[in-house]
C-alpha cells in the first residue's frame, strides 16, 4: 500500500518553492542574534537576553528540519572575494546603446586587470545599458559585475567569433569536425574568477545559430555563452543567461566551481541549449537556480568515446541542489559523453515541469568509463514523458574510429523520494548485454499517470540488477527480486 500524499519534503514546495519566506526567517534570526551579540549598551543586553534566547529556541523548534536540510549549501568551497580596485567598462570606451560593438572595450579593460595586477584583484563594472560585443577572454582575480539593467549582448555576426581548438577529450567539435567557435565569455588556466551582479543579463542572441543548425549550414560547432577551461575558484551567481547559441555554462577540466542564483532561459525548441554542463570537472556546486531551455537542464559529462578514454579526466564530487526548471529533454542528466567516468554526484530537492525525461542517466557502447555512485533524491516532476530513464544506447559517436568493445560500467545508482504527476511512462532501464547495469536502487518513488490513481505505463527493463522498495507503479522483475537487494542493502 502506498501513500496518496507526497513526501514531506515535496509537500513543502509542491509546485515551485517559495524561497522568500525561508530567507526572511533566516534573516530575522540573523538580525536577532546580531543584536544580542552586539548590543548598544550593557543594559540593553540584559533587557534582551531572555526574549532573544526564547526567540532563537522557538524559531529553531518551529522550523521543519526538512526545511533546514533543504538549506544546506556547498557554496563554501569557493569564498566570495571583495575587490577593492574597481573599474567601469565606460572608462574604456564602452557604449551601452545596443548598436556599438564593445569587444575592444572589454578586451582593454581586462588587459588592464591582467597586467596591473592590483592586490586582491579588480571588479569590472557593467552599468545599465545594452553592450553589444563579440567574444572576449576573462582573466584571473577578476569580478565581472553586471548592474541591474545591464545586458551583455552577443553579436550575431559569425565573422566576429574566433575559432578555438577542439577539446582534447572530444577530439573534434561536438557538432562539426575541426575547431569550434569561441564562447562569448571564455577563459583558460584561470583562478579566482567571479561573474555576478544584480541579475543583469548575458544574451547570446542564439537564433541566428539555431537557424544555421536547422538549415545544416554550420561550418563549425556553435559557441557556448560561457566556457572556462583548466580553471579553479570560479563563482557564477545572480546573473540571467538567455538565448545561448549552444550550451549555456560549460566548466571543463575545472575544479572548485560554484554556480548559484542564476536564471537560464531559451525557447523550448532551441537546439542543444543545455543549461549547465560540468565536464571532466570536480568539486562543483550548483544550487538555487531556475533553468528553462531546449535541452538538458544540467548534464554531467566527461569526454567523448576514444578521445575521452585517452584523456582520462573524470567528473566527480558534484552537488546539484534546489533546481527548478522545464525542458523537452532531461531535468537532471549524466551523459551521454561519459568516457572519462562520472562518479560521486548528488542531486536533491529538484522541481521539474513539462519535461521530456525527469532523471536521465545515459551512455553508449564505445564510451567506456564508469558511471558510479549517483544519488538523486527529493524530486517533484509534473507533466513528464518519462520519469526515470537509465539507458546504454543513447548518443552519437565522434567518428568511425570508436571502439565498440569499450563498454561503460554503470553501477550504484540510487534514486529515492520522487513524486510525479502526469507522468506518461514511469521508467525505462536498459543496460548493455555484455555490461549489465548493477546496483540500481529505487526507494519511495510514486509516479502517477494522467488518469486518476497510481497506475500508469509499466516500467521497461533489460540487462539490469538492483532492488526497489515502495515504488509505484511497481518496477520490472529485475529490480523486484529479494535476492538482489545485496548491493542496495546499505542504501535501504
Amino acid at each position: 500500500m502506498y501513500s496518496s500524499t507526497p513526501p514531506i519534503q515535496i509537500q513543502l514546495r509542491q509546485k515551485i518553492a517559495s524561497l522568500d519566506e525561508t530567507n526572511s526567517s533566516f534573516a530575522l534570526l540573523h538580525s536577532q542574534v546580531s543584536f544580542f551579540l552586539f548590543p548598544s549598551t550593557p543594559e540593553t543586553m540584559i533587557q534582551w537576553v531572555g526574549p532573544i534566547f526564547l526567540c532563537i529556541i522557538s524559531t529553531l523548534l518551529l522550523m521543519n528540519w526538512s526545511v533546514v536540510a533543504e538549506w544546506e549549501t556547498c557554496s563554501g568551497i569557493v569564498p566570495m572575494q571583495y575587490r577593492y580596485d574597481k573599474i567601469s567598462i565606460l572608462d574604456f570606451g564602452g557604449v551601452g546603446d545596443g548598436r556599438t560593438l564593445n569587444t575592444k572595450a572589454f578586451e582593454e579593460a581586462i588587459f588592464r586587470i591582467q597586467h596591473l595586477k592590483r592586490r586582491g584583484g579588480t571588479l569590472l563594472y557593467v552599468p545599465a545599458g545594452v553592450f553589444l560585443t563579440g567574444p572576449f577572454n576573462l582573466t584571473s582575480r577578476m569580478t565581472l559585475y553586471l548592474a541591474r539593467g545591464a545586458v551583455i549582448k552577443a553579436t550575431q555576426d559569425p565573422s566576429q567569433w574566433p575559432l578555438v581548438d577542439p577539446l582534447p577529450s572530444y577530439g573534434r567539435g561536438r557538432e562539426r569536425p575541426g575547431g569550434r567557435y569561441m564562447s562569448l565569455l571564455h577563459g583558460n588556466g584561470l583562478h579566482d574568477v567571479i561573474i555576478t551582479g544584480e541579475n543583469g543579463t548575458i544574451d547570446g542572441q542564439g537564433d541566428v545559430w539555431w537557424n544555421m543548425w536547422r538549415q545544416r549550414t554550420l561550418q563549425y560547432t556553435r559557441p557556448h555563452l560561457i566556457e572556462l577551461m583548466n580553471s579553479r575558484g570560479i563563482i557564477i551567481s545572480n546573473v540571467i543567461f538567455k538565448n545561448s547559441p549552444f550550451w549555456n555554462i560549460h566548466p571543463v577540466y575545472c575544479s572548485n566551481v560554484v554556480i548559484r542564483y542564476v536564471t537560464i532561459l531559451a525557447p523550448a525548441d532551441s537546439p542543444n541549449t543545455d543549461g549547465i554542463d560540468p565536464d571532466s570537472s570536480f568539486h562543483v556546486c550548483i544550487e538555487d537556480s531556475y533553468i528553462s531551455v531546449g535541452d538538458d537542464l544540467i548534464a554531467v559529462k566527461s569526454g567523448w568515446d576514444q578521445y575521452g578514454i585517452a584523456y582520462g579526466r573524470p567528473s566527480h564530487s558534484i552537488t546539484i541542489r534546489r533546481i527548478t526548471g522545464s525542458s523537452p529533454f532531461a531535468g537532471i542528466a549524466v551523459g551521454s559523453e561519459t568516457s572519462g567516468s562520472v562518479v560521486d554526484v548528488l542531486a536533491e530537492h529538484i522541481n521539474l515541469f513539462n519535461m521530456g525525461v525527469g532523471i536521465h542517466i545515459k551512455t553508449n557502447i564505445g564510451r567506456g568509463g564508469m558511471i558510479r555512485n549517483i544519488t538523486v533524491s527529493n524530486v517533484y516532476m509534473e507533466n513528464t514523458r518519462t520519469g526515470i530513464k537509465i539507458a546504454g544506447d543513447v548518443g552519437d559517436h565522434p567518428d568511425e574510429n570508436f571502439n565498440p568493445n569499450a563498454l561503460p560500467i554503470v553501477k550504484g545508482i540510487k534514486i529515492k523520494d520522487v513524486w510525479g504527476e502526469k507522468v506518461l511512462q514511469a521508467g525505462l532501464i536498459r543496460g548493455l548485454k555484455n555490461s549489465p547495469f548493477s546496483g540500481i536502487c529505487l526507494s519511495n518513488i510514486n509516479l502517477h499517470g494522467n488518469n486518476p490513481g497510481p497506475r500508469n505505463s509499466p516500467w521497461k527493463c533489460s540487462d539490469v540488477s538492483g532492488a526497489a522498495i515502495q515504488v509505484s507503479p511497481w518496477p520490472c522483475a529485475e529490480l523486484a527480486s529479494s535476492q538482489q537487494t545485496g548491493a542496495c542493502s546499505t542504501y535501504f
